[in-house]
């Protein structure tokens, strides 16, 4: 018996990825300890080449590998999305990776191993594809969050996020494990023919839907599994950080949004109500507990709890708008957090780096330019118009207006009025405080260009929102072909 050969060319950018990272590796490896920088460079270049790759992908959708791999519109931004918070964060590694003599070759390729994971999971067609995307998206993540293994912190957050990742790797398989013993089918498609032909929806599909969104949820870090995040993002390297914040995050909300709407859109009314359940409960969580925080990595890892929250806010509409909503929602949160999370990356004095609060005190005498970015990134995390923060809110509130999510919505702009607190205290502090200790020159040139780029697009967003905001549209309808 003859198996036909499955069309390879919508994973070519997968399979040059996969061959790139280990054609690095060797040349790291034969190298040795001066590699870093040949490799990040290179690494960056891969990434260059996969982004132009992907945006050359026309219209249309193509299955592949017996229905596991689908490309479309979809994946084409998510991918892309990926792509340049990855490319971005390897950049602005390497400065930091030199002063904190972590001269190991092996970051960049843990990076662009875990976005060939992020690659597999945004195209799954299927729950075997997901899982195998997923876990090879963790594995990589996991040795990057203890990759300063001389440090306790390091270590200690590369362990609880492989001991929680695994507890969730669980949840997940079990929920898969049900869907596929109560429909049948492991195919997304094939899932969705299942539930539409049947009308009545089995407790054992509920179940399985529900394991199904914690795995999901713990991914994406939402309340009641966002327990590992802010020790995660305190004990990891502060580049590390800044990809959790960006790339993990696009990639696992982009699975939320497929294996929600492909599978399962006839049963929306079921599972919506777990998703404004986990929205709700991100979103105050988010909005409070950062209040208390004085060190800046925890706060901002509070921040991107109740940013998913705002976010889910989207899926829970369950329709194009809704969707469309998320998508633009998580672009423009990229790049807040890359631009923050660069300014992060600057502060540091002789002893080493510093993280609290307080340190960025009287920043706008010491280094203007940067408190007015940090502003810039400050004021539109808290959705001050018209930053571009403000429209990733008001477009996901719209979506839940739209779909009669009154209630949601409402509670969304009263969470957004308590987390402008946190963020306008840092305003407050780099502008009137009394000047600390001024930080050391720690700005590359790669860094400088990034700054520059992520405080422009953000502050001018509003005049030129229509590419971001069609292509969004575009990728949405992907999903309800």
């Amino acid at each position: 018996m003859t198996h036909a050969v499955p069309d390879l060319l919508p994973a070519l950018p997968e399979i040059i990825l996969a061959v790139g990272a280990m054609v690095l590796l060797m040349f790291g490896a034969f190298r040795g300890g001066q590699a870093l920088t040949s490799v990040a460079w290179g690494a960056v270049g891969l990434i260059l080449v996969l982004f132009g790759l992907i945006i050359a992908w026309g219209p249309g959708e193509t299955v592949t590998f017996s229905g596991m791999f689908i490309m479309d519109s979809f994946a084409v931004f998510m991918k892309a999305l990926v792509l340049l918070g990855a490319g971005c964060a390897i950049v602005m590694s390497m400065g930091y990776l030199r002063r904190e003599r972590l001269m190991r070759f092996e970051f960049p390729i843990l990076v662009l191993l875990s976005v060939l994971g992020m690659m597999i999971m945004i195209s799954a067609g299927d729950l075997i594809a997901l899982y195998v995307g997923l876990e090879m998206q963790s594995l990589a993540l996991y040795v990057l969050a203890a990759f300063n293994r001389d440090t306790v912190r390091s270590s200690e957050a590369g362990l609880k996020y492989f001991v929680l990742g695994a507890l969730s790797s669980g949840l997940l398989l079990y929920g898969a494990s049900l869907i596929y013993g109560f429909t049948g089918t492991t195919n997304f498609e094939a899932i969705a023919m299942s539930l539409e032909a049947v009308g009545d929806v089995s407790i054992g599909v509920i179940f399985g839907i529900v394991f199904l969104l914690a795995g999901l949820a713990f991914k994406v870090s939402a309340v009641p599994f966002h327990m590992w995040t802010p020790d995660v993002y305190e004990g990891a390297p502060t580049p590390v950080t800044a990809f959790f914040a960006v790339a993990p995050k696009v990639a696992a909300m982009a699975l939320f949004l497929r294996v929600m709407m492909e599978p399962f859109p006839a049963i929306v009314d079921e599972w919506r109500q777990i998703i404004v359940f986990i929205s709700v409960a991100s979103m105050i969580l988010g909005a409070f507990a950062a209040i208390a925080q004085t060190n800046i990595k925890r706060l901002m890892a509070y921040s991107s709890i109740g940013h998913v929250g705002y976010a889910l806010i989207g899926l829970a509409a369950g329709t194009p708008e809704g969707v469309q909503s998320v998508i633009v929602y998580m672009a423009i949160y990229a790049v807040m957090s890359l631009g923050t999370f660069i300014v992060i990356l600057t502060m540091r004095r002789s002893e080493g780096m510093v993280e609290g609060i307080y340190d960025l005190a009287g920043l706008a005498r010491t280094h203007p330019g940067r408190a007015f970015a940090m502003a810039v990134f400050m004021f539109s995390l808290a959705g001050i118009p018209p930053l571009a923060g403000f429209f990733a809110k008001i477009y996901v509130f719209m979506a839940a207006i739209d779909a009669g999510l009154y209630g949601l919505a409402v509670i969304g702009v009263v969470t957004s009025v308590v987390g402008a607190y946190y963020y306008l205290r840092i305003v407050k502090v780099m502008y009137f405080d009394e000047p600390a200790p001024a930080f050391e020159p720690a700005m590359t040139t790669g860094m400088n260009v990034l700054l520059v780029a992520t405080a422009g697009a953000t502050l001018l967003f509003f005049l030129l929102p229509g590419p971001l905001v069609t292509s969004a549209e575009v990728a949405a309808q992907a999903l309800f072909q």
